[in-house]
């Protein structure tokens, strides 16, 4: 309740873990994309982050006398970004892969460089600010894993940031330092898993704006995504302009519009046949864009759009539908703000 009280949709974790709780069984036995699902207005919390809410009626029911469920924070309705920083033990990848855009000369001295906290400083102190870590104006939540979530609200509304991980070699921000935003949830503090509790650390117990280099990092590493925020929309749902933006769709449109989309659309396939770096994200993300240009020219419904997008990606990652959802909404989004005309097509 005290999370939902400061506009942060909260949705139930599994008890004793950070993972969300499970569907019903029907949203468990047939695959579906969350916003068709009549499960949250009928008040259960299937689909994890997209059923996040603020509605004390709601709450008071999923978390009511004997209930064992942890608190998960939606974070793009909640208008949060937030840089989940790691300390697990791993192989620490080549200099590039740091501080992804920024070139780490040999003569820099990276021993005990072990963890995002380390690169997290080191990026800090390439751009002469503080160490976000060390920041005791805005929340800062220790893990039990010995990691940090560091909390920041966003610049303002319709600004948004999409989530990454930080082993990521298309959109990170640095080595072992996730981005919580859009498409994304964290473990909300106070919470306490088998693992142990989450723990604030520090005088702050509200995010505090995020700051300006920390935005310009964000933007330059391509987190930058429009969003809607009303009420509790879901993570990266479809911001749709006025009805009169969108022309009505024609007869045999569709056809011409498949010619532009469809090589677009196998390219994001074609992902599908390399577990990593095949450029999926910039992929569909591509083919999102321009689906969106042409559902506002008139060349195609919206539905079927979201349809054709929906059916690559869960071809190319089948065991990534949210992620691929928050990417389809962000890049559909943009995209109808642009119409894109065919000139010279039936």
């Amino acid at each position: 309740m005290w999370c939902a009280s400061q506009g942060w949709p909260v949705h139930p974790l599994a008890p004793g873990r950070k993972t969300p709780a499970a569907n019903c069984a029907s949203c468990r036995e047939h695959s579906h994309p969350p916003g068709a699902c009549p499960c949250r207005d009928a008040g259960r919390w299937c689909h994890g982050f997209h059923a996040a809410t603020t509605d004390a009626a709601r709450l008071a029911v999923w978390w009511g006398e004997g209930s064992a469920f942890g608190v998960g924070v939606s974070c793009g309705p909640g208008g949060l970004v937030v840089l989940d920083v790691d300390a697990h033990g791993t192989e620490i990848p080549g200099r590039e892969r740091l501080l992804p855009g920024i070139g780490i000369p040999p003569e820099v001295n990276l021993t005990g460089l072990a963890s995002g906290f380390d690169t997290l400083a080191l990026l800090a102190a390439y751009r002469g600010r503080q160490d976000p870590a060390k920041d005791e104006t805005t929340l800062r939540v220790r893990t039990p894993s010995g990691g940090m979530h560091i909390w920041y609200r966003t610049t303002g509304p319709g600004v948004g940031y999409r989530s990454s991980t930080g082993s990521s070699p298309k959109v990170a921000l640095a080595w072992q330092v996730d981005v919580r935003a859009a498409g994304g949830y964290i473990v909300a503090p106070a919470t306490r898993t088998r693992a142990g509790r989450y723990e604030p650390v520090g005088p702050a117990r509200t995010p505090a704006r995020l700051p300006g280099w920390l935005a310009a990092e964000l933007a330059r590493t391509g987190h930058v995504v429009e969003l809607a925020r009303t009420g509790d929309v879901a993570d990266g749902d479809l911001a749709r302009p006025p009805a009169s933006a969108v022309r009505p769709v024609r007869s045999g449109r569709e056809t011409a519009a498949r010619r532009l989309l469809d090589p677009l659309l196998a390219e994001v396939q074609r992902c599908g046949t390399v577990p990593r770096g095949a450029g999926f994200t910039e992929k569909l993300n591509r083919a999102g864009y321009t689906a969106g240009g042409l559902v506002a020219a008139g060349h195609l419904t919206g539905a079927r759009a979201r349809e054709l997008l929906t059916a690559a990606a869960d071809t190319a990652r089948p065991d990534q539908g949210h992620r691929s959802l928050a990417i389809i909404n962000s890049a559909l989004s943009a995209g109808l703000r642009r119409p894109l005309p065919l000139k010279g097509r039936p």
